[in-house]
């Protein structure tokens, strides 16, 4: 099993609406990927602004690819983003999970 990290970063005010939007749009496109097992959303917020990180979890890198493309490194993004977000980290980070 696979692990793609992902983080963005928004202002604090905004870190409600944006996990709104992260429902409608990320969150639901992972859930709709044959060989997605979940995502865990965690959130931090920390004076004015709002960490998001993203742990998704995949059965192979080929699942992956069903949801970012063959460059699966690239982050990927949805229109209204750069409404929410700081800035938009071009890469993600991915872990094969020994155990769990």
């Amino acid at each position: 099993m696979i692990a793609r990290i992902w983080r963005g970063i928004t202002p604090a005010a905004k870190a409600d609406a944006y996990f709104i939007y992260l429902q409608a749009t990320g969150l639901k496109e992972y859930r709709s990927i044959e060989g997605n097992r979940g995502v865990q959303v965690l959130r931090r917020i920390q004076g004015e602004q709002a960490e998001f990180l993203l742990i998704s979890f995949w059965d192979s890198y080929d699942a992956i690819r069903k949801f970012a493309g063959d460059d699966f490194e690239t982050a990927v993004y949805y229109p209204e983003d750069k409404d929410f977000l700081l800035a938009m980290e071009p890469k993600v980070t991915h872990y094969e999970i020994l155990e769990m």
